[in-house]
């Protein structure tokens, strides 16, 4: 079973989008299943194995949620965040512009799925298995 301080130190790690792989990599090795990132003020719910669940407190204010989501304006967003060029928060509120509500990742599919308010799938992507190129 995982804790919030493991999860937190592993996050530490994480300064752009090209560290993401190992970031996950390294949470999917203390049992996380799944968590959901709350774009809104950076609550994370993670869930592992027999329904552990462990969340996170909000990180920042609260953020306007864009009520006209683009998945173009987001898949740029992601582009320029993995080759490094954006900070996380940086990354929140540019996806907060582009409408997006939450973002799950999943471990198991090795996927990351960016979800509007009405719950439609902007973008998933795979989760890459080292480096991004």
């Amino acid at each position: 079973m995982f804790t919030l301080q493991q999860l937190k130190a592993a996050h530490a790690k994480v300064k752009t989008g090209a560290d993401f792989p190992s970031y996950v990599q390294e949470i999917k090795g203390l049992g996380l299943r799944r968590y959901e990132y709350l774009v809104q003020d950076g609550t994370t719910v993670y869930y592992g194995d027999n329904a552990h669940q462990v969340k996170s407190l909000p990180i920042y204010a609260d953020k306007e949620i864009n009520t006209t989501s683009s998945a173009a304006a987001l898949r740029h967003t992601i582009v320029i965040h993995q080759q490094g060029q954006t900070d996380f928060l940086t990354f929140c509120q540019q996806a907060a512009e582009a409408g997006v509500e939450k973002w799950v990742i999943d471990t198991e599919r090795m996927v990351c799925t960016y979800l509007d308010k009405n719950g439609v799938v902007l973008v998933e992507e795979p989760i890459p298995q080292g480096d991004y190129a």
